[in-house]
């Protein structure tokens, strides 16, 4: 018997180039968690030193795509004596099944974790019917 999952996460890889890259450096995919309850479907994403102004979150033909920028850290008058955490860019992708409704998704970005909130679709929600008697 196969079951339906309402996302699927693509298998996770080394991203040699997501596509075609205006700027060069690293592409890293983010560990991330994922869990549900009735109502939604959340997913955490480490993505330590992306602010949420370079978070890019793209949803198209059910899949959903998440980006983010890693700025380096030293200021203009710095030089680097020991660099052990790398600038680049983040990449994941995951399937959305029709189950999630598209029109709800939130993201909200804290300490450097992306937390995504797929609200499930109305149809998808648990429901208990009561029997009546005559």
């Amino acid at each position: 018997m196969s079951e339906q999952k309402e996302l699927q996460v693509r298998e996770k890889q080394e991203v040699a180039s997501p596509a075609e890259q205006i700027r060069s450096g690293p592409v890293f995919t983010p560990a991330v968690d994922i869990f549900e309850n009735e109502k939604e479907i959340v997913l955490l994403a480490d993505i330590p030193g992306v602010k949420a102004e370079d978070v890019n979150i793209d949803l198209r033909e059910n899949i959903l795509t998440v980006t983010g920028d890693i700025a380096p850290f030293e200021g203009a008058g710095e030089q680097d004596l020991l660099t052990e955490y790398e600038v680049g860019k983040y990449y994941r992708q995951f399937t959305l099944s029709e189950v999630i409704d598209q029109s709800k998704i939130e993201a909200k970005s804290e300490k450097g974790v992306l937390r995504l909130t797929l609200p499930k679709a109305e149809k998808a929600l648990p429901r208990r019917i009561t029997v009546k008697s005559n």
